[in-house]
């Protein structure tokens, strides 16, 4: 029988000089270990890398009630990050967040676009596209982002490409900036907003939505979430985006629209516990869905901390729904751990 208590903090192991957006997860693991501490858990950490069988022992040897996982990537590749799970369940251990399926559809953004698109739901173009005869000087212009990473690895403003016939020289050029796999998508010039999701007792619930303000950026600056805009304190990029939840009255139709494509998207990725969805919202008003990320970030610090807060949650309220969200989900599952 499984410990009563006992949770194991699941996260890619983060080697000595790792970049900033590795280090970030020693944070959140830092961060719901003393929330699940103060929950009344017995925390123990285990940090995945490719030795599975490690890990499968030492899984096997903790037999914990749950793993809380905040697995971002493995040896430091994003697209690997849905192991985690199919090893989670390999063992039949249950686990927070989504299954392997949500996380694999929205880790790699192609299948996810793809996904979007045949459900008709409003995703930007996309180059290459499999079986796609848009010619990509139809459009312009593009902004380049890796298939596998996320956290803007890659990202900058030389990501966005304003001359179609160099896109394929781009492509070419910026694959080991981008993770090893790169795509062009078309790039929409205007506001951008991120919608946080949570359970609640009735299912996911979506939170405040948050729009990333680009302040005093001047003409030409692409207005882009980079990798500098998440990650360089010292850059200009991330002084001047800023995090707003207030709105004026005029946005409240956007709003609801923005809501319900979230929750559209949470029902077709069938992502579980929590969850953030990217947009960017056109000059006529049109939302585009840039992403669903089924596992974002919780550092204190991040986006969808902040997003709760404006309901009143703390971090440990939002722990709290994580884990019994997965409880109750393993509990209406007839697995047995062996």
């Amino acid at each position: 029988m499984a410990t009563t208590r006992r949770v194991v903090v699941c996260y890619g192991a983060v080697p000595a000089g790792a970049p900033p957006d590795e280090q970030d997860v020693l944070i959140e693991v830092q961060a719901v270990a003393v929330a699940l501490e103060r929950l009344g858990y017995e925390v123990e950490p285990l940090a995945l890398t490719l030795d599975l069988e490690a890990a499968r022992r030492q899984l096997a040897r903790q037999r914990p009630l749950l793993v809380f996982n905040l697995v971002e990537s493995i040896a430091g590749s994003g697209r690997l990050v849905h192991v985690a799970p199919a090893l989670f369940d390999e063992l039949g251990l249950p686990y927070t967040g989504a299954p392997l399926a949500a996380m694999f559809l929205s880790s790699n953004k192609l299948i996810g676009k793809r996904l979007l698109a045949s459900n008709g739901l409003p995703t930007p173009a996309w180059w290459p596209a499999a079986g796609s005869r848009q010619r990509p000087d139809l459009l312009c212009p593009w902004i380049v982002k890796s298939v596998w990473e996320h956290a803007s690895i890659g990202l900058d403003d030389k990501s966005l490409v304003n001359d179609s016939a160099a896109l394929a020289t781009m492509l070419a050029e910026r694959r080991a900036q981008c993770g090893g796999d790169c795509f062009a998508e078309a790039y929409i010039d205007g506001r951008e907003f991120n919608l946080a999701l949570l359970a609640g007792t009735n299912g996911l619930e979506v939170l405040p939505p948050a729009e990333i303000r680009f302040a005093d950026f001047p003409p030409g600056k692409p207005k882009i979430v980079g990798y500098a805009a998440k990650w360089d304190t010292e850059s200009f990029e991330y002084r001047h985006t800023q995090r707003s939840f207030v709105f004026a009255p005029a946005d409240l139709p956007l709003l609801n629209r923005l809501a319900e494509l979230a929750l559209r998207c949470a029902a077709l990725f069938e992502v579980r516990g929590y969850a953030r969805v990217d947009f960017r919202v056109d000059g006529p008003g049109q939302p585009w869905i840039l992403e669903m990320n089924a596992n974002p970030c919780l550092a204190p610090d991040a986006g969808f901390v902040a997003a709760a807060r404006q309901t009143g949650l703390g971090f440990d309220d939002i722990v709290e729904r994580i884990m019994e969200d997965a409880l109750r989900r393993s509990a209406q599952s007839t697995t047995v751990f062996t």
